[in-house]
């Protein structure tokens, strides 16, 4: 299959977008350009790349052919003009805004966010003169009565983590845009398998690819798709002279491997999550469950409007608060204790104290992350042996 794949579907575009195994000596996977650099046939051929007058590749830190290839793939799951790709999620996020803002100019943020995210937001680009807003994004209202003339951007993640609170996509992206704001979703959580931000109406859409597009945790990546004007500033701006957070071709190639099953291990991880959330719903040492394919969440019907599928991503809270988690999480055996989320196998963390610890515990109350909130990522593994070990994790904790 060879040329564009757009009208084809879902899966069949993760594998063949882009790539013609024909015009690569019958390379049935495509080959990884492992170079830094590229030869001009003429000083001239170099100059117009240089200068912008004629397409060609001729450093790696700018493009690349194998991963022109991967933002090809991306931007066509993700429905979108154009994509990037950088050396982690974050570089992601802060080759985005550093391009894209300016001293003076404002940005209503999600009420929570990763951690990481949040660091930089008020420790990293908040120090140069950006104000910074937090709104419920759910709540319409707040946020049209937040924004003013010098919201320059809106950004959230759907769901967001580690709570799982959902924001109103469609809807602040037309507020957004009838104050000319542009509006940036972090889709980490759902792939573009079970929610595309562009056609509800984003302008930008980012991703740690490190999570579900791998699904192997052997690689760190991230993306940004969107319209081509904005991603090619990101790129010659935020990328090559502000970051430089570059992704390695080989890295490249792995994240590929990684999409070819992407819809495969999205079933799965949603198909286990689901079932798994119905277990806990039903144990009396939980407290809080949040999982938005649960008919008592909160955002139920959100979730039902904007996403395919609840995704694979649980957090709760037991009744012993903190000392029950924490005993709750060193007792499970086949999950493993460890940060990130979307790989095959199953993993627990505390959010508190280790992916939203740059938090101040002023700040996570405030912002909605509990001292003693679980995280679950649901993996592979068959969904008997999870609810086992999440069972005798329960008995330990009491």
């Amino acid at each position: 299959m060879s040329g564009s794949t757009q009208q084809t579907g879902f899966a069949t575009r993760a594998i063949h977008h882009g790539y013609d195994p024909l015009d690569h000596g019958g390379a049935l996977v495509p080959p990884v350009y492992q170079t830094a650099t590229f030869a001009f046939p003429t000083v001239e051929y170099g100059a117009a790349c240089f200068a912008g007058e004629q397409a060609g590749h001729f450093y790696s830190r700018i493009s690349n052919p194998t991963l022109n290839l991967l933002e090809a793939r991306i931007a066509s799951l993700e429905n979108g003009e154009a994509a990037l790709a950088l050396a982690s999620g974050m570089g992601a996020i802060t080759s985005t805004f550093w391009t894209l803002l300016r001293p003076g100019d404002e940005v209503l943020l999600g009420k929570t966010l990763y951690g990481c995210t949040f660091a930089f937001l008020h420790h990293g680009i908040g120090e140069f003169g950006v104000k910074l807003k937090h709104v419920d994004m759910a709540d319409l209202k707040a946020v049209e009565a937040a924004i003013t003339p010098a919201t320059r951007m809106i950004y959230f993640e759907s769901p967001a983590n580690p709570n799982m609170h959902l924001a109103d996509i469609a809807g602040v992206a037309k507020i957004a845009h009838q104050h000319d704001a542009l509006l940036v979703v972090d889709n980490t959580y759902c792939t573009p398998y079970l929610q595309r931000p562009l056609e509800l109406g984003a302008d930008l859409v980012v991703h740690s690819a490190t999570k579900y597009l791998s699904g192997h945790g052997d690689i760190t990546a991230g993306l940004v798709v969107g319209a081509k004007a904005l991603v090619d500033r990101i790129r010659l701006e935020g990328l090559k002279d502000m970051t430089g957070a570059v992704m390695s071709p080989h890295d490249a190639n792995l994240l590929m491997r990684g999409m070819k099953t992407l819809n495969l291990r999205m079933d799965r991880h949603c198909s286990n999550a689901q079932q798994l959330a119905e277990f806990l719903d039903k144990q009396a040492e939980v407290e809080l469950l949040h999982f938005p394919g649960l008919p008592h969440f909160p955002q139920y019907q959100l979730a039902q409007r904007q996403m395919s599928q609840p995704g694979g991503m649980i957090a709760f809270e037991l009744k012993g608060g903190i000392v029950a988690g924490r005993r709750f999480m060193n007792a499970l055996q086949l999950f493993s204790r460890a940060v990130s989320l979307g790989d095959a196998e199953s993993l627990a963390q505390h959010p508190a104290s280790m992916t939203h610890s740059s938090y101040t515990p002023e700040e996570r109350a405030h912002y909605g992350i509990s001292e003693g909130l679980v995280r679950l990522s649901v993996g592979l593994e068959d969904i008997a042996d999870l609810i086992a070990d999440v069972q005798q994790a329960l008995k330990a904790s009491v």
